[in-house]
């Protein structure tokens, strides 16, 4: 019988509207500072919302020449960044023609929820205007949502399994569970994985405006995104780029990486229920957090930490408490849990890798961070939603949730190593 095989962390990087590092993230979202603000690049009169959490300071040249940046969609550039950061924590030199790690073992899995949307709305302004002639010949490839990992596998030259996936806001959750079950199957020794988004762009946000699922606190958008709070009004849209490295331990240990936390479960189950609407008994989500556990060899009583999807909608974040308690039984009120949206806002196909990364240094540091705007408690979410302030405590395991329109559940289990 083969060895089990182990899955690790060994890197992380971070592009987000409270930073563009992973110790910016981790300071600001410790620190319970928001990054939301009203929208600056386009002009949102008509629009029911004007609040997004927009990156801010991102010099794509610190990467890539502006020559190449222009052939590549915001996502992409958002994916690539991320990426940088993660493979140098790693400590895996792609970029050295000596170096030892076999490219044909390592993969990426890097989604996008919407892909280009604004390289697709750009084209079609032209397509309408100039005609077809004059739509670029990149388009497509700017467009298409699996680009951030073949350019990530090109930048890098590795050539491990590599493809993108799509289930909305749940994208770069699922992405994470996924490379770790290629590591755990022995198809890969390392994967780089997460999630990039980057349609803060007007039809867009349109879309989701039409919908009524964002928040028009527009007078105020530093407490716009208020997660579990009885006062509630909807989801701040954001964007940018959460990226792991995970790797299987020996492979990790062999060559003197760093080791930031256990991969240990991976739960995805559908709702099957509605596009848009959580299913309003929580049971999938319930699901996918005993298919985790299940995975992991854990019980209820293991779980320390929960970040929450946590939308600051006003169906998500009731139905989502439905399913924590559901699936914990009496120990979900003993589990501390937070949603970082507050802060951070939603980077829909981002959130998954963004709040992960979270949960790897919610581990490292032994710390929860807070669910912040969190002034008015909801009866319907009576867990322990740590208010406003960071705390201490012991953290051995914790779970990432997200959901995605079309009824996507996905939980992925992290564990300190020892």
């Amino acid at each position: 019988m083969m060895k089990e095989r182990r899955v690790v962390v060994t890197g992380c990087g971070a592009v987000s509207c409270v930073g563009n590092s992973v110790p910016e993230l981790w300071a600001a979202v410790k620190e319970g500072r928001c990054g939301l603000g009203n929208v600056t690049r386009f002009d949102t009169t008509g629009f029911r919302s004007a609040v997004a959490g927009e990156v801010k300071n991102f010099d794509v040249t610190k990467y890539m020449s502006a020559k190449e940046a222009k052939r590549l969609d915001l996502f992409c550039q958002y994916a690539i960044a991320a990426s940088d950061e993660a493979i140098a924590q790693a400590g895996a030199d792609f970029t050295s023609e000596d170096c030892a790690i076999d490219r044909d073992r390592v993969g990426v899995l890097v989604s996008s929820g919407i892909g280009g949307l604004a390289s697709m709305c750009e084209q079609d302004e032209t397509f309408l205007s100039k005609g077809p002639a004059r739509v670029s010949p990149l388009m497509i490839p700017m467009m298409i949502g699996d680009l951030a990992s073949g350019n990530i596998s090109m930048r890098y030259n590795v050539r491990g399994p590599n493809f993108g996936l799509v289930s909305a806001c749940a994208s770069g959750c699922h992405s994470i569970g996924e490379a770790f079950w290629m590591i755990k199957r022995d198809d890969a020794d390392m994967m780089i994985t997460g999630g990039a988004e980057a349609a803060i762009v007007p039809l867009g946000y349109a879309g989701f405006c039409s919908m009524k699922a964002m928040s028009q606190r527009n007078d105020d958008p530093l407490h716009a995104s208020r997660p579990f709070d009885a006062e509630r009004d909807g989801f701040v849209m954001s964007e940018g780029a959460g990226v792991l490295v995970l790797e299987e331990l020996e492979h990790a240990l062999k060559r003197g990486a760093n080791i930031l936390a256990e991969v240990v479960g991976y739960g995805a189950t559908g709702d099957a229920y509605h596009i848009t609407s959580p299913h309003p008994e929580g049971q999938g989500a319930a699901s996918a957090i005993k298919m985790a556990l299940r995975h992991a060899g854990l019980e209820a009583e293991d779980v320390d930490y929960i970040n929450a999807h946590g939308t600051s909608t006003e169906l998500n974040d009731k139905y989502e408490t439905l399913a924590i308690k559901a699936a914990l039984k009496e120990h979900a009120c003993k589990v501390s849990v937070s949603s970082t949206k507050g802060c951070t806002g939603h980077a829909l196909g981002a959130a998954g890798g963004l709040e992960s990364i979270i949960c790897v240094q919610a581990i490292v540091n032994q710390t929860v961070p807070p669910t912040i705007n969190y002034e008015n408690p909801d009866p319907a979410c009576d867990l322990d939603i740590t208010p406003n302030v960071a705390k201490e405590r012991e953290i051995d395991v914790a779970l990432n949730i997200n959901l995605g329109f079309g009824g996507h559940n996905g939980v992925v289990a992290f564990k300190r190593y020892k």
